[in-house]
């Protein structure tokens, strides 16, 4: 396994593949200077944007767990810091109204009936997730937001579900948005 100097991760064996060197390098470059309050308008990173970025793969790229770690740990620094400065500049109310509002988005799915939580894929051969996984994940999620019930945001970054073809599963596109809002919320409040 090769591995440069001052890498900032550890490199896959140039015969796998990693995420691309120079886009992960580019992108740490961009979070920083948006960090340091350096970066140009055109170039700056919110906690949403890291949590969609994806990178190229790229033999003997890096370590795609470590780098996935590393996004999730930037992720929640952003996500504190947008909103402290939130609370800062508009104060807690205003925080606290638009946290209300994504909650109340969030639990309208989730206590819709299982089986019907999420759209179905209109054609029959599309791939799509496993119903129950999906249905199961909601349940914890209720138990999360409505009873206290300890979860990691790490937990909803990680999940996994089965696969499912076409019509028998949910939406793949409309599922991973929904859980883009649960961390965007969950990384907010924690």
């Amino acid at each position: 396994m090769s591995q440069q100097q001052d890498a900032p991760f550890s490199r896959v064996p140039e015969t796998e593949f990693g995420y691309s060197v120079k886009q992960v390098d580019a992108f740490l470059s961009r979070s920083r200077a948006t960090f340091n309050g350096e970066g140009n308008d055109d170039a700056v990173v919110t906690s949403h944007l890291i949590r969609r970025t994806t990178f190229a793969p790229q033999k003997g790229g890096y370590q795609a767990r470590e780098v996935d770690g590393a996004l999730d740990r930037l992720e929640d620094v952003f996500a504190k810091r947008e909103r402290d400065d939130l609370i800062a500049h508009q104060g807690e109310e205003v925080w606290l109204q638009q946290v209300g509002r994504l909650a109340a988005i969030l639990r309208a799915r989730l206590h819709r009936a299982k089986g019907e939580r999420f759209r179905r894929p209109s054609r029959s051969n599309a791939s799509s997730y496993n119903i129950k996984d999906v249905d199961r994940l909601c349940d914890q999620l209720i138990d999360y937001f409505e009873r206290d019930v300890p979860m990691s945001v790490d937990a909803v970054r990680r999940v996994e579900f089965r696969s499912a073809t076409g019509t028998d599963g949910y939406e793949e596109s409309q599922v991973d948005a929904f859980l883009d809002r649960v961390v965007e919320l969950m990384a907010s409040i924690d």
